[in-house]
């Protein structure tokens, strides 16, 4: 029966990690999940629970971790797909990029490695969008899955620069394989939505910054984005249909938003915490000059430059997608769960 095959789901106590347990556990799958320490699963199981899932016969646990090969066997052991959702580890990126890009490299080749092992038929892939769209500039058309960002882009992160050299690896592994393994990945644009326990996407910081004040002025950059409830169920979906394997697919709601909209945005639709969120743009122009000397400037000019015409097509013909959340939907169940974790203060709870 296919609802008991097993799913090996690396990371699953993450952002976007845990919504996918949790989908795939309400579809029937069993589930198995890499956890760094297991002194992470009661609070994973706990958060299922506020979620509504019931029984847990069909979970389990293996503490692995990407930069060792220790348990990763036994993690892979009888499962017929592996989405591997972790990434490596850094409390603060690390100056020297090898130390940020290695990890990732070597992780992902060390889940293909044991995948293909272990007999496993399908591994997809957790990358980001930073390695498609970037350095596409042309505005004139969409930027698609066939696009691939320069890795010596200037004000490319670290960070993202180590995601798109791990697809490339990956990629690279698939092809010169002896075995059968199939490989997909799924691209997410910036990751907003609902939390399920309080640990969220870096990309909220974008809304942190605007609701505490950080930003003093918003600077007019414009944002693709997608709900974390939708890159969930992209995942399963590639998982699932067999014409998926040797693709990638972008994910992100339909259409763009700047950030400037979304302060105007979240002082209508949710007034009461956005007391602090500033009416004050920075020009366009003040950003590129500031990015001759800055590097969070460089970033923001680069973001600026790119298109933002990202077409997710391929995504809702090919597996069927239809995600459940659009923009606006999305930045507001982000903002409600930042309320109910108490990541952000409401100005009018105790009035």
């Amino acid at each position: 029966m296919e609802g008991l095959e097993t799913v090996l789901v690396t990371g699953g106590n993450g952002f976007v990690g845990l919504h996918i347990v949790l989908q795939l556990l309400q579809k029937g799958y069993k589930v198995r999940t890499t956890l760094r320490s297991m002194a992470n699963k009661d609070k994973l199981i706990e958060t299922l629970k506020a979620n509504g899932v019931s029984s847990f016969e069909n979970l389990s646990f293996v503490e692995a971790e990407l930069a060792s090969d220790d348990h990763w066997q036994e993690a892979m052991k009888d499962c017929k797909y592996v989405l591997s959702v972790a990434s490596p580890m850094f409390f603060e990126i690390p100056k020297d990029e090898n130390k940020a890009i290695r990890p990732a490299v070597e992780g992902i080749l060390r889940v293909l490695k044991f995948a293909c092992n272990a007999g496993v038929r399908r591994v997809v892939m957790t990358s980001n969008f930073g390695a498609v769209g970037f350095s596409q500039t042309d505005k004139r058309r969409q930027t698609t899955e066939a696009d691939w960002t320069d890795p010596n882009l200037k004000g490319l992160s670290i960070y993202e620069k180590s995601k798109l050299l791990a697809e490339q690896a990956a990629w690279e592994f698939i092809k010169n394989q002896s075995g059968n393994l199939e490989f997909v990945t799924i691209n997410p644009v910036a990751i907003f939505g609902p939390s399920l326990n309080g640990h969220v996407s870096g990309s909220l910081d974008i809304l942190k910054n605007m609701l505490d004040g950080t930003w003093k002025a918003i600077p007019p950059i414009p944002l693709n984005i997608v709900d974390v409830r939708d890159v969930a169920l992209l995942h399963i979906l590639a998982m699932e249909n067999p014409n998926a394997n040797g693709q990638r697919f972008i994910a992100s709601a339909d259409g763009q938003i700047s950030m400037p909209e979304i302060a105007t945005f979240l002082k209508t639709a949710r007034p009461e915490v956005s007391g602090k969120v500033s009416s004050k743009k920075i020009p366009a122009f003040v950003l590129k000059i500031a990015s001759l000397f800055n590097e969070q400037a460089k970033q923001g000019a680069m973001f600026i430059r790119m298109n933002r015409n990202v077409s997710n097509a391929k995504a809702k013909t090919d597996l069927g997608w239809k995600p459940v959340a659009n923009l606006e939907e999305s930045i507001l169940a982000s903002v409600d769960s930042m309320i109910k974790f108490n990541s952000i203060q409401n100005d009018h709870k105790n009035g």
